[in-house]
């Protein structure tokens, strides 16, 4: 059997998840073109401006358009917003005072939060006096007794992150993160429930703020801005954490009443709405992948027996040549930057060295077919995104030549 003959028998295993991936992305497209509708959106929310942006009716429907899309009272989306990392320390320094305390029930965040959580005088969480525990997952679900250990009167903020990061597990379900909240109120917490959301969006009908978390957040070059938004990030929610959180983006005596956008709107408008397809075709090319290196014997989180829960794969291979070949011909098969060989390098923010392929239209953006990992035992190598099946086809064509010889 070729490549391609093995590709195609692969595709007809996953017929069936193919058209359950099919039924979410167009429940998901009905609810963001209703929310389109209901917010009135027309072509002069796409118009730029400038100096303070005060009446900027483009940044203000497009907050009230992600809010009611993610099923929430308020929304921030902002250009100005330059990371995913970046929206979560926004939140959290908004939400957490001296003395509080942050509570992460996901087990350890990931790499470049640590920094903003506990680093020793940048300016973190900890040099502002905001103390910091953590609970892990006993076997992919929360630790109930581990929780309620640890929720006291100091903890203001639990926090959940969805995704796996560089952890070998699954990312979360809206379902348990919905009934761990459930179990947290019952406990009697009454702070905020803030879930980081990067990776999840559109991967499920439903989002974290649907089963009762208060705050999500997220980065627009993920599934959120569909490929096609060129910067920026969102924080969805309460109206009360909203607020506290737009008197951080700017500062505490203008909020959210000002920011402007010299290059416009239409961008992150238009990803918004391709968002459910895109999505979709980023977690078909990952069970393509995953079932493909699954038959090949390499060990993938999620099994490709599980629903996936956001577009992210972990692909265990044991090895650190296959490893780098694997992410080495994600960049050969990218349509930018396709010239170039990846090497593993000291990445700011990372604890090991890191391989990075992402030859993508907007630079870094993992909602493009993009692979990445550390350099270290057992050699796991995280695949994400793909704005066309097709190229996660292509793609995986490549590897299979590399690694099948």
């Amino acid at each position: 059997m070729n490549n391609r003959e093995f590709i195609s028998e692969c595709e007809n295993k996953l017929k069936d998840k193919f058209s359950y991936v099919d039924d979410i992305a167009y429940f998901n497209q009905q609810k963001v073109l209703n929310a389109f509708s209901e917010q009135r959106i027309a072509l002069r929310h796409f118009g730029s401006t400038t100096g303070y942006g005060y009446d900027d009716e483009g940044r203000d429907c497009l907050g009230k358009l992600y809010a009611q899309v993610f099923g929430a009272e308020s929304g921030i989306v902002s250009p100005h917003i330059v990371s995913g990392t970046h929206a979560l320390t926004v939140a959290l320094f908004g939400l957490l005072r001296p003395n509080d305390t942050l509570l992460c029930i996901s087990g350890m965040p990931y790499d470049t939060l640590r920094g903003v959580i506990f680093g020793e005088n940048n300016g973190s969480l900890k040099d502002f006096g905001i103390d910091f525990d953590y609970c892990d997952l006993s076997d992919g679900e929360f630790d109930c007794e581990s929780i309620n250990s640890k929720l006291d009167d100091k903890v203001k903020v639990v926090y959940i992150q969805r995704s796996r990061g560089y952890e070998l597990r699954d990312a979360l379900s809206c379902k348990q993160i919905g009934d761990i909240c459930k179990f947290i109120r019952s406990r009697g917490f009454n702070g905020c429930i803030f879930v980081d959301n990067c990776y999840g969006e559109f991967v499920e009908k439903y989002e974290p703020t649907d089963f009762g978390a208060d705050i999500i957040v997220g980065s627009l070059i993920k599934n959120a801005g569909g490929g096609l938004a060129p910067n920026g990030g969102y924080i969805c929610g309460k109206s009360e954490y909203i607020d506290l959180i737009g008197r951080r983006l700017t500062a505490p005596s203008i909020g959210l009443e000002v920011g402007s956008y010299s290059g416009g709107y239409q961008s992150f408008y238009q990803g918004l709405f391709m968002a459910p397809h895109t999505v979709a075709q980023a977690v078909k090319s990952s069970l393509l992948i995953g079932q493909a290196m699954s038959e090949l014997g390499f060990k993938n989180y999620p099994s490709i027996e599980k629903t996936p829960y956001d577009i992210t794969r972990a692909i265990e291979f044991g090895n650190k040549d296959k490893m780098l070949d694997f992410i080495r011909e994600v960049q050969y098969a990218s349509p930018i930057d396709s010239y170039v060989t990846c090497e593993p390098w000291d990445m700011p923010g990372y604890d090991d060295k890191i391989i990075m392929a992402a030859g993508t239209f907007v630079s870094g953006s993992s909602i493009e077919l993009s692979a990445d990992g550390p350099v270290k035992p057992p050699y796991i190598a995280y695949f994400q995104g793909g704005l066309t099946y097709e190229h996660g086809k292509y793609a995986l064509e490549r590897i299979l030549n590399k690694l099948i010889k």
